[in-house]
């Protein structure tokens, strides 16, 4: 299964029509928030309008610059996964959205407890009981989630050498779920393919700039793998 895996639109919709090729190669396509421009959250709705148009199977959360009234416009559109747990062959994806507090300067900045409180239902999650490897006891394989504020001490959450912005709280969830994959953005800076134990863990970097991913999966011995996590530009 093929993802086109992109975040930080940031009002550039335009970039989706360069993007033509790897959205009709794509299963589905993941985003990672921040359909609006910094300060112009009204360029938010017709991001996400040519966004709905280029793909039929999307899974979205949105932004810190994002109104958070915004997540209602992506609900409607079938999109979502911000606080919710959906299923599509064979994969389960969560996601949380916003941002960590700053200095206020965009409209979706929230508490780190605040962002986890979208992951909870994925909590119930128990993930691989019965695979019968040490390896793999205990990781949720078929999880994917999408995460627009990145984990804490990765690649995806620098944004100077050896200066680490992101969430604890999300880290240490991903340490005790192991999904498959978490799809984040935000940090501009961050654009990485990185690890926490076995999850891979991709920041695309903003497709504002023509930057994207594409990552591949598939079922090898009954649990799914990351196969392919590459980062791109236009």
């Amino acid at each position: 299964m093929k993802f086109l895996v992109i975040s930080d639109m940031h009002g550039a919709a335009g970039r989706l029509d360069e993007l033509a090729p790897e959205l009709k190669a794509a299963d589905a396509v993941l985003f990672a928030g921040d359909f609006a421009e910094f300060d112009h959250p009204e360029t938010g709705e017709p991001a996400l309008k040519k966004l709905c148009d280029a793909h039929d199977t999307i899974f979205s959360v949105i932004g810190n610059c994002d109104e958070p009234a915004f997540l209602s416009d992506i609900e409607e559109k079938d999109i979502s996964v911000q606080g919710a747990l959906l299923y599509h062959d064979g994969l389960a994806f969560a996601g949380c959205g916003g941002g960590t507090r700053f200095n206020g300067s965009t409209p979706n900045e929230r508490d780190e407890a605040e962002m986890m409180e979208d992951l909870s239902i994925a909590e119930s999650l128990d993930g691989s009981k019965d695979s019968g490897s040490a390896e793999t006891a205990g990781m949720c394989d078929n999880l994917i989630v999408i995460a627009h504020n990145p984990p804490k001490d990765t690649g995806c959450d620098q944004v100077a050498p050896g200066v680490h912005v992101g969430s604890a709280m999300l880290r240490k969830f991903i340490e005790s779920k192991q999904p498959l994959a978490v799809i984040t953005g935000h940090i501009h800076e961050g654009v990485a393919v990185d690890h926490i134990g076995a999850t891979t863990v991709i920041n695309p970097g903003p497709l504002a700039d023509g930057l994207y991913a594409v990552m591949e999966i598939e079922k090898q011995a009954g649990t799914w793998k990351v196969t392919k996590a590459e980062l791109r530009k236009l």
